[in-house]
């Protein structure tokens, strides 16, 4: 896919739109935004942006000057946000990232869900899309090269079903950057998004007192703290950026230093008995992470970031250190 400043622009959608010529457009519908990182956003964008926010959670605290939707993205009824909106863009992170729900779930929610709502931005003349993905999509690997481009097969999904939907969101961005060259659309692939609130696999482990490692590697790391994605999104919606971005945090570290960092000394699992003995763990509960997850502690998924920094001037604020510590936050 290419980048953003070489792409190609067009009207073809231009005359389709249904939102009224000469209409002042200001807003920024963030769809997800009473997650965590939803809010994190909506705290850093409220004072500059007119935001519009979507999620079918309620979001309590919201700024007073974010107007709520609180919609399923799938039901006819998110369709007021468009239409009402007076949207100049759109920044899309509502997908769900349950390992416990079932795939139909996933499937619907992820995949119909952002169909419909890119299918809103080009029916109400919204001019700029983002699309929150993640490095994740690469998958672990050893036959990975040190530091994966942009241009890299997707292939996690080969060992972990559960990212299928995310793969298929994210190629489906893409195939909209090129359907739709009128709009300028961004996908971002951050790295392990790491916080003190943040509850994902990443975060959990790193919390852990005495968490694992496989006895026999000790693979590559890349964080990103929350705020600094915030910071990403934030830059994704320049005017002419637009295209496929990895987006890193303030670089790599073994896993094993991470982990002595934050005095968390492991426990070292032969690979051959971590499987079964988690699955069992992560079947009762006991586990915060699904069995596929162990991947990770085995081989790299580094990626190059630096197609971001050099388009949209993107650099992150907090330090490795900074980063690593901020999962042990309350």
């Amino acid at each position: 896919m290419g980048r953003g400043k070489t792409a190609k622009t067009g009207g073809e959608a231009a005359g389709r739109s249904e939102a009224a010529a000469g209409e002042v457009r200001d807003g920024v519908a963030i769809t997800g935004v009473s997650g965590n990182l939803g809010r994190s956003l909506a705290k850093l964008l409220h004072g500059q942006e007119r935001l519009v926010g979507i999620d079918r959670r309620p979001f309590r605290g919201k700024p007073k000057d974010l107007e709520m939707h609180e919609v399923d993205i799938r039901r006819n009824k998110a369709e007021n946000a468009f239409r009402k909106g007076r949207l100049k863009a759109l920044i899309h992170m509502g997908i769900m990232h349950d390992p416990r729900m079932s795939a139909e779930d996933h499937h619907s929610f992820n995949v119909v869900g952002t169909t419909r709502v890119l299918d809103y931005c080009v029916r109400y003349g919204v001019k700029k899309v983002v699309v929150l993905s993640s490095a994740n999509v690469y998958g672990p690997s050893p036959d990975n090269s040190n530091f994966l481009t942009e241009d890299s097969p997707l292939m996690a999904s080969q060992r972990f079903s559960d990212v299928r939907d995310l793969i298929a969101v994210d190629m489906y961005a893409q195939s909209f950057f090129y359907r739709h060259p009128e709009i300028e659309t961004v996908v971002l692939r951050p790295v392990h998004i790491v916080g003190p609130h943040i509850k994902n696999a990443p975060s959990n482990y790193l919390r852990l007192p005495r968490p694992w490692m496989l006895l026999g590697f000790d693979p590559m790391i890349q964080l990103i703290h929350v705020e600094d994605v915030c910071l990403a999104l934030a830059a994704a919606l320049t005017p002419g950026v637009r295209g496929v971005y990895n987006v890193v945090g303030p670089g790599e570290v073994p896993l094993s230093t991470a982990l002595r960092e934050l005095s968390h000394p492991p426990v070292l699992v032969p690979h051959f008995l971590a499987r079964p003995l988690l699955r069992q763990l992560y079947a009762f509960h006991i586990a915060g992470f699904p069995p596929p997850e162990l991947d990770h502690l085995q081989w790299g998924c580094t990626v190059d970031g630096s197609r971001f920094v050099q388009d949209a001037g993107f650099a992150p604020r907090r330090t490795l250190k900074e980063t690593l510590h901020s999962v042990l936050a309350e």
